[in-house]
């Protein structure tokens, strides 16, 4: 998976999901168009909901785990079955880690520094956190930096409506939270909103720049 090209897309991050709900609002989220996953480690028993998730959804969904902090995180989640690491911070060890047990690697950067630090620990997909703070502006000037190859993915305050204007400057990707899903979220909300953003994606996605290799 770390070495595949294909754009980022959406990534729904699932904060709070309980395993109990984990099953059913995968399957709606893949039903409307979504094929990345993240489950936060901050959420009720994320090891088993990400093993509900990698068993019960298609191959070509990515299981990711989100707010991954140490190595011993790495190693947990991949032999839970994910086969993403996404972060709010750069950590060298967390980023090689992941890299070296053939997963994707999302670190979270706020700078170029970070970003180049990420890069040169073996990560080709970041984590742009929080967007609003690091802003399209700056994000278009990394690209003129940044090797062609690297994937950012804004996280943070991107609604449907913005994600052509991202894309033009740069993005591969979005990470999608609260406007997305909550625990109280009924399926029927899940799906509306799911739904709006694979759209909105679609009709962005002429705008993407070709990915190298």
């Amino acid at each position: 998976m770390s070495t595949d090209r294909r754009p980022c897309g959406l990534v729904a991050i699932l904060r709070g999901l309980s395993p109990t709900d984990a099953e059913q609002v995968g399957r709606i989220l893949v039903e409307a168009g979504f094929r990345f996953l993240e489950v936060p480690l901050n959420s009720p028993y994320p090891l088993e909901s990400i093993s509900i998730l990698r068993r019960t959804l298609p191959a070509d969904v990515v299981i990711g785990a989100g707010t991954v902090l140490t190595v011993d995180d790495v190693q947990a989640v991949c032999a839970a079955g994910a086969q993403a690491v996404v972060s709010p911070n750069t950590d060298r060890d967390v980023v090689a880690a992941s890299v070296a047990a053939g997963m994707i690697s999302l670190p979270g950067v706020a700078t170029v520094s970070e970003a180049m630090t990420a890069i040169r620990c073996g990560a080709r997909t970041l984590k742009l956190f929080p967007a609003a703070q690091v802003g399209r502006e700056a994000m278009r000037a990394w690209r003129a930096v940044l090797p062609p190859d690297v994937q950012l993915v804004p996280v943070g305050g991107v609604g449907p409506e913005e994600l052509g204007p991202w894309i033009s400057d740069g993005a591969t990707g979005f990470g999608i939270g609260t406007a997305l899903y909550r625990p109280d979220a009924t399926p029927e909300r899940i799906r509306a909103a799911a739904e709006d953003m694979v759209r909105a994606w679609n009709e962005a996605v002429p705008l993407l720049r070709a990915l190298p290799g």
